[in-house]
């Protein structure tokens, strides 16, 4: 097993990003619902939102026991958004969870540290449209393409860094809560965030139904 592969857990269909010796690092193929992340509209961090609470609890619930003994609890780093100098808070302790901004650009999807790292003087909210990266990034949700929820706070932790569905970085992010937008999801009319969740699996049971 490799990354990039798709494997089939708890009845979902996965990418493979990360292959350790003991646990593999899998992503939603395609976004699983669309939701808020965060019930009400005001400052809020990965460690608080209701989107970590919804993931690690009633999603989490949703495994049957034996998927749920293969899911591994860890330690998830939460760095802020470098362009807006907002700082995100505390490490958090997750069996479910979004991926952070940088993961999206430099680690996962290509490197594309570049544009996070040195940003032109009228930048503020996108990356660069032409970012080779950007069709990797994108995400389908009930065959259309739309866009989906990261970690990292936005301009403020009133936003959240999000991909759109072109798979560019939102950097200035989306509001928490009911935003008030005219784009809808051509299916679902419904304008909230798509969740793509992440979790880490115990490796040693994924090698063996694959030998």
């Amino acid at each position: 097993m490799v990354a990039g592969d798709i494997i089939e857990f708890g009845n979902i269909k996965w990418r493979v990003l990360e292959v350790l010796e003991d646990r593999i690092l899998v992503l939603a193929e395609e976004i699983l619902m669309l939701r808020d992340y965060h019930n009400k509209a005001c400052e809020v961090t990965w460690k608080n939102c209701e989107l970590r609470k919804y993931l690690n609890n009633d999603f989490y619930n949703s495994f049957s026991e034996e998927d749920k003994e293969e899911i591994l609890e860890t330690v998830i780093k939460n760095p802020g958004n470098p362009w807006y100098k907002v700082e995100d808070g505390e490490d958090t302790l997750d069996k479910i969870f979004l991926l952070s901004m940088e993961e999206v650009v430099k680690k996962y999807f290509g490197d594309s540290s570049r544009l996070l790292d040195n940003p032109a003087n009228n930048q503020r909210y996108w990356f660069q449209r032409k970012d080779e990266n950007n069709i990797r990034r994108r995400a389908i949700y009930r065959n259309s393409i739309w866009w989906w929820w990261t970690r990292t706070p936005g301009k403020n932790k009133k936003y959240t860094v999000y991909i759109h569905g072109d798979g560019n970085i939102g950097i200035q992010g989306n509001g928490v809560s009911k935003r008030d937008t005219n784009i809808i999801h051509l299916y679902a009319n419904d304008n909230r965030g798509g969740v793509r969740p992440a979790l880490w699996i115990k490796n040693q049971k994924r090698r063996e139904r694959y030998e």
